[in-house]
């Protein structure tokens, strides 16, 4: 009778390896990161706060701390696995000296630091968005940010920390996305921290997002028509839709709307005639989802080039639907485009759901809870997640291609970034070899080679 073995085969553990690293995929990171000129740009931001005599760039500091979280972690501490290898990352500040550069000079200015850490960001976007070329969000001429508030557990009593609407205990940041389209994922570009109460259609809130959402795309797109600004009904607000198209800003917008009585009496008025099918991202039509443009008296109020859209569809299996639903789930929504028909508009707003995986990606990368205690250290903890996230989409963006690029960050840990390899030293040059039998070796090169192609950054 043979021995049971078990199911996985018995290997020896030993200590003593010296050229095996961990993370190797993380070195592309590293090559986004100089290839955009990251590094150059916030440690020249973040300069004022730079002790005299002090070993360690805080640029170089907080930059470390955003690769650890890109690479999968979610506190301050989990830079030590950028400290183990210092081959790739370089030198890595302690824990202690990490701690104190957030809470002391970053945290006590937290304002100007933040302008900083955002224009040094704003910089290297610009020049990413350049040398992307046709992978760009911006390739076709416009840009598309869309809002959306996200929901942060607090598992302790930090500061600013509050009831929520959905009955939990936390925050409730405020976040603005650019949009990749179907090609790409998305990227930051804004990030209001908030208490856990902060009402989801406070229209204060939504301007300040905008204008920090503005602030980080190139200048040809922080005005006028060709930026396109998206959000649910929580941005339905007066104030907000008023704001967004007045004079020296000129935005598009496609906000979502609470369907009111006021809508719903002018919904039941339309004649089935008035509407039309609703259509697929691929131009064929939706079974079952018609639109319809309301006009009258109901635009009252509003700003003048205001639509209104009504869409109502079948309900999907479970849904929940309201008693003035008649059987059809009913959503309205508002935009001063112009010169698009309503089902390329009403699909053009639906798409807005790309958002909620933009900010699955945020809670999978340092969003998922706030680890700091004050509110001025979670402010910049929150710029560090931001700064994860656009490494996270400015290098599938830079270097991968097909499926690859629309990998979220689960799966490049995953796939790419865990992936260990072997230093070798060869004359004066240092190479890290890949194992070959890894199933995406050949995906990591290849991005390499991508990225050396990429002219550096000056």
């Amino acid at each position: 009778m043979e021995k049971r073995t078990g199911s996985y085969p018995r290997v020896r553990i030993e200590s003593g390896g010296r050229t095996v690293v961990s993370q190797a995929g993380g070195v592309l990171l590293v090559e986004t990161v100089r290839k955009a000129g990251l590094d150059t740009a916030i440690s020249a931001a973040l300069m004022p706060w730079r002790k005299p005599r002090a070993v360690h760039d805080p640029g170089k500091v907080l930059l470390d701390v955003a690769l650890a979280v890109a690479l999968g972690g979610d506190c301050l501490a989990d830079a030590s696995m950028l400290r183990a290898e210092p081959a790739v990352f370089g030198p890595v500040a302690s824990d202690p000296t990490v701690s104190r550069l957030i809470d002391t000079p970053l945290a006590a200015s937290e304002e100007k630091a933040l302008a900083a850490v955002r224009a040094a960001r704003a910089e290297a976007r610009a020049r990413v968005w350049t040398v992307a070329g046709e992978r760009a969000p911006n390739a076709d001429g416009a840009v598309t940010v869309d809002l959306d508030g996200v929901l942060v557990i607090a598992h302790s009593d930090k500061e600013d920390a509050a009831p929520t609407w959905k009955r939990t205990y936390g925050h409730h940041p405020l976040m603005g996305f650019v949009d990749h389209g179907p090609g790409g994922t998305g990227e930051p570009v804004a990030a209001l921290l908030r208490p856990g109460n902060a009402g989801s259609n406070t229209a204060d809130d939504h301007v300040t997002a905008t204008q920090l959402a503005l602030a980080q795309l190139p200048k040809e797109y922080r005005r006028g028509r060709r930026t396109l600004i998206r959000t649910d009904s929580a941005g339905g607000t007066h104030t907000f839709v008023t704001w967004l198209p007045q004079r020296g800003r000129w935005l598009s917008y496609s906000v979502g709307m609470t369907v009111t009585e006021q809508i719903q009496s002018h919904v039941l008025k339309v004649p089935a005639s008035v509407w039309t099918p609703a259509v697929e991202t691929g131009g064929g039509i939706r079974d079952g989802a018609w639109v319809a443009e309301l006009t009258g008296d109901v635009l009252s109020g509003w700003p003048k080039g205001m639509r209104l859209t009504v869409r109502k569809e079948r309900p999907h299996p479970g849904a929940q639907l309201r008693i003035t639903d008649a059987g059809l789930r009913l959503t309205c929504f508002a935009t001063n485009t112009a010169n698009l028909p309503i089902a390329e508009l009403g699909l053009r707003h639906r798409l807005r759901a790309r958002a909620e995986g933009r900010i699955r990606n945020a809670r999978a990368t340092g969003l998922r809870n706030l680890p700091l205690h004050r509110t001025a250290q979670n402010g910049i903890w929150l710029e560090i997640v931001q700064v994860a996230l656009d490494l996270l989409a400015w290098m599938p963006m830079l270097a991968l291609t097909g499926t690859a690029r629309l990998w979220e960050p689960r799966r490049l840990r995953l796939r790419l970034f865990t992936a260990a390899g072997q230093l070798v030293t060869t004359g004066r040059r240092r190479v890290l070899r890949l194992a070959r039998h890894w199933p995406w070796t050949d995906v990591i090169t290849d991005a390499l080679n991508q990225l050396a192609l990429l002219p550096n950054h000056d």
